[in-house]
């Protein structure tokens, strides 16, 4: 569980690290388009002195008049109304209309400018005139930059990442079943041997009843084979009997376990609920789960096995009275190298999800847990 939570830490340093690059990035893409906004000002500010001074009749040269002209022809980007003291439109400058619309569009911009920005007042010696103006459509367009530039590097972060995860994932399953498929192949060899053991024995005068359990064994290392062979290949799905397959996993592992281990059947003896399964993998998942549940509980307590019947699906219950799983917990207790034991590679339940989610197209969900009332996991295949 350590080794599982360092590597979650990680990433989310990582995370955070990318959302303070994208944060910085945000915050001084901001700041230049402060700068910008003041900078039209005072491009605004020198229209608005240059209107003034040229309103003022005052006496100018020649070249003064075309020097203040060209200021006013400078301004190409930024649009602006210039009003009377009583609010009537004397001019306007970078604002696209319709001519029968004039009216109309000038009186919606002069709304929008006024919402904007406060007016320059020019004051031209016979009356004050208030020039209004709205930021250029680069300046605007900007304001919207750092939203699409913060969105864009959320989205690279999180591609990125479910990138590298499926990437991670990906090479992981085939060391898992590399391992699978070879463990398989080197039990084998000692498997057959013990076969042949225990038909020599059975030559032998000894109790019948020992060879029974050692070959009760042996046939169990053969299904443990099977299983292990199947991992990383599409496994053949049969109709099969679901209650049938619980009892006899429970059967096998009711002389396995403490007494004081009880294992409850909560379906009739008789009961018959088919589904397409892999025995030897249901079984397995099974088996998974009763396993966990009996370190839980301290080999002390009971499993409630329960099976309900819908329509188009059958949902199995496996109930435990251990210790529970904190809620801290609950939401990854499936992902690889998750465990709550001191020994353990945490491996148990993440073959469980791929073997019901993958194999057989069902769902396997932690149902509810409470600390110190038990857990139950919930199993859902198709019919």
């Amino acid at each position: 569980m350590d080794f599982y939570f360092k590597k979650r830490r990680w990433k989310i340093l990582l995370f955070l690290a990318a959302i303070a690059i994208a944060m910085g990035s945000f915050y001084y893409t901001n700041w230049l388009i402060s700068r910008m906004a003041i900078e039209e000002r005072k491009n605004v500010e020198l229209w608005a002195d240059a209107t003034r001074k040229i309103a003022g009749y005052d006496v100018m040269s020649s070249e003064d008049m075309t020097f203040l002209s060209s200021i006013l022809e400078r301004n190409t980007t930024i649009p602006i109304i210039l009003t009377d003291s009583i609010g009537e439109i004397i001019t306007d400058k970078n604002i696209a209309y319709e001519p029968n619309r004039k009216q109309q569009i000038l009186e919606r911009e002069l709304r929008h400018m006024k919402d904007e920005n406060a007016p320059i007042i020019v004051d031209t010696g016979i009356e004050k005139q208030y020039l209004y103006y709205r930021d250029s459509y680069l300046l605007r367009n900007l304001k919207y930059y750092p939203i699409v530039q913060f969105a864009v590097i959320v989205l690279f972060i999180m591609v990125s990442y479910f990138a590298f995860s499926s990437s991670r994932k990906a090479e992981q399953n085939q060391v898992w079943v590399g391992m699978s498929k070879e463990t398989a192949h080197q039990l084998g060899t000692p498997i057959s041997s013990l076969m042949a053991w225990v038909e020599l024995l059975k030559m032998q005068n000894i109790d019948e009843s020992l060879i029974r359990e050692f070959e009760k064994d042996t046939q169990r290392l053969e299904k443990i084979t099977e299983r292990f062979s199947k991992i990383g290949s599409m496994p053949e799905l049969v109709k099969t009997d679901v209650a049938e397959s619980i009892r006899n996993t429970i059967s096998y592992l009711r002389t396995r376990s403490s007494d004081k281990v009880k294992f409850v059947e909560d379906f009739t003896p008789d009961a018959v609920f088919f589904a397409p399964l892999n025995a030897s993998l249901f079984s397995w998942v099974i088996e998974n789960l009763c396993k966990n549940a009996i370190d839980a509980m301290d080999n002390h307590g009971s499993i409630t096995i329960s099976i309900h019947e819908k329509p188009n699906q059958l949902q199995i219950d496996v109930t435990d009275t251990g210790k529970g799983i904190p809620k801290s917990f609950q939401k990854s207790v499936f992902n690889p190298g998750f465990t709550t034991k001191k020994r353990g590679w945490g491996l148990g339940l993440s073959l469980a999800k791929r073997i019901i989610e993958n194999y057989h197209r069902g769902k396997i969900v932690l149902k509810h847990s409470e600390i110190g009332k038990g857990t139950t996991f919930r199993i859902t295949l198709r019919k």
